[in-house]
């Protein structure tokens, strides 16, 4: 039986564990830590699946220096240094699709950002993650 590929929001929250899982293993260990997570998933990812959430995922990674950046600049009173690593990882993948990710809109990027920091953030997550991104568009 063929798996259709996840949804969108799916996908998103697979890119985000695997950013959020970056920031505490150095990126030689990352490859050996998405295998393990794959492998250990409830639902299995699908092939199609898998290799897009990989993909996003290296992308956003590859430019998080610009990302932080962008955010540093645009995030009144914080930085990126100071941020928990649950938002963090949120809005990095936001700004990513904002910047660089035409297929998504604007609106999405942020909605799906928000719901994100709701059920992975703290109690006050979600508004500070749509305040930071509200500055950068």
């Amino acid at each position: 039986m063929k798996r259709s590929m996840m949804s969108r929001s799916r996908l998103r929250e697979h890119i985000f564990i695997l950013l959020f899982m970056a920031q505490f293993n150095s990126p030689e260990d990352m490859p050996k830590e998405t295998a393990l997570y794959f492998d250990n998933l409830e639902n299995a990812a699908d092939e199609k699946s898998r290799e897009y959430i990989e993909k996003k995922a290296a992308a956003v990674l590859e430019k998080q220096d610009e990302l932080d950046a962008l955010i540093d600049e645009k995030a009144e009173g914080w930085s990126t240094k100071r941020m928990g690593r649950v938002e963090l990882a949120i809005i990095r993948l936001a700004v990513y699709e904002l910047r660089f990710d035409d297929d998504i809109p604007e609106g999405v990027a942020i909605n799906e950002a928000v719901e994100l920091a709701k059920k992975y953030g703290q109690d006050n997550a979600a508004s500070f993650v749509n305040g930071v991104l509200a500055r950068l568009v």
